[in-house]
């Protein structure tokens, strides 16, 4: 690791876009003052966000740390931390950090911290990685320290982050990884947190439109009324359930989300399990914020529009408080039938937008060409 003249060491946040980068300059406002209080010894920082898409074309470890290696010979970096919201692998577990004391370099993937206190874990994760490869072990004469875990916070009892093998050709001397249950949770609420699901609402316009048109229609619709009032809680917990998984269903299907690996390898199939878990659980969250939304515009329109009486003379019941919430309640449902249909009027790079973070984008697009060559 180099050391600054000035006596300021020079860190760089390399961060893929989206996510990563606003995380990385989130932190940046804070972390030089808490590197220096954490270092002592009257040390300075400069903390420097670099947004780039490092990790295009690869999802490879030891390639992106090459990458990053000749990315920071070209700047007058003392340190490089790079982000990204990409889940990484490692001899087949999943990859948190890898640190090289030799080159001052880290690599940070971010789902493996999990979707709760993100910008708290990662600025935490951050800290312990800079002030573990300025300290003097990094340069000290005996070499990498190759089983030496951080110190701090970064690792807590409850965290299922652990050391990781760390091959002996590998740029990385320290590694740190998750497994079993519990890992394989974290990395997948990090991966839909990272396609941020709620923007799945507004980014589907036409979905919407027809979803808002088929409630309005059906809100004054006697025959969804006398309908309403048959169905018991059982019933129309069932038509939520069905017209959610139908919605579902239909994005993934008519926008092929659904991933396919071209690689018979264990290790392919499972990071196509998980890549198709958090787009199921993306799209998943994505729905349910928009039948909620739907049920609330629908009791809105119903207080406005519905006439009491002649609710009572088709229906033979009163319409009370329990009446207009069942009704708003089955008449989601059957919106989002129609919104299914309307989301066929989208472009499947809309429906992507609104599904998946700007690096996962990327990935598809790539895979996509690849399979088309």
């Amino acid at each position: 690791m180099r050391v600054s003249s000035q006596g300021v060491t020079v860190v760089a946040l390399l961060s893929d876009p989206d996510a990563p980068t606003e995380i990385a300059q989130r932190m940046a406002r804070t972390l030089p003052t808490r590197l220096a209080d954490k270092s002592g010894q009257g040390r300075r920082f400069d903390v420097e966000v670099v947004s780039e898409p490092f990790t295009a074309g690869t999802e490879d470890q030891p390639t992106l740390m090459r990458r990053i290696m000749d990315r920071g010979r070209a700047e007058s970096w003392d340190i490089i931390v790079a982000l990204t919201d990409l889940p990484l692998h490692a001899h087949g577990r999943k990859l948190v950090l890898d640190l090289s004391h030799e080159h001052g370099l880290a690599l940070l993937s971010l789902p493996p911290l999990g979707g709760l206190r993100l910008q708290t874990r990662a600025r935490r994760a951050v800290e312990e990685a800079v002030l573990s490869l300025a300290g003097p072990r990094a340069t000290g004469a005996e070499g990498p320290p190759r089983s030496q875990p951080l110190l701090g916070p970064f690792v807590s009892r409850l965290a299922p982050i652990h050391p990781g093998q760390v091959g002996e050709e590998e740029t990385a001397d320290l590694r740190y990884v998750v497994s079993g249950p519990r890992g394989y949770l974290r990395v997948l609420v990090g991966m839909v947190r990272a396609n941020r699901p709620w923007r799945l609402v507004p980014g589907l316009s036409k979905a919407l439109a027809a979803a808002l048109a088929t409630g309005a229609a059906a809100t004054v619709n006697s025959t969804i009324w006398n309908l309403a009032e048959s169905l018991s809680a059982p019933r129309l917990v069932i038509a939520t359930v069905g017209s959610v998984a139908l919605m579902i269903g239909w994005l993934i299907v008519d926008a092929q989300l659904w991933h396919r690996s071209a690689e018979v390898s264990r290790e392919a199939r499972q990071r196509a399990r998980l890549y198709n878990a958090s787009t199921v659980m993306t799209v998943g969250i994505g729905v349910l914020v928009c039948y909620g939304g739907l049920i609330v515009i629908n009791l809105v329109w119903a207080l406005f529009i519905l006439n009491g009486q002649v609710f009572a003379s088709t229906t033979r019941t009163p319409l009370d408080a329990a009446e207009y919430w069942t009704l708003s309640w089955f008449v989601a449902s059957v919106a989002t039938v129609g919104g299914a249909l309307g989301s066929g009027l989208e472009s499947d790079e809309a429906i992507r937008a609104a599904a998946y973070s700007k690096r996962e984008q990327e990935r598809r697009r790539m895979l996509q060409d690849d399979n088309g060559d």
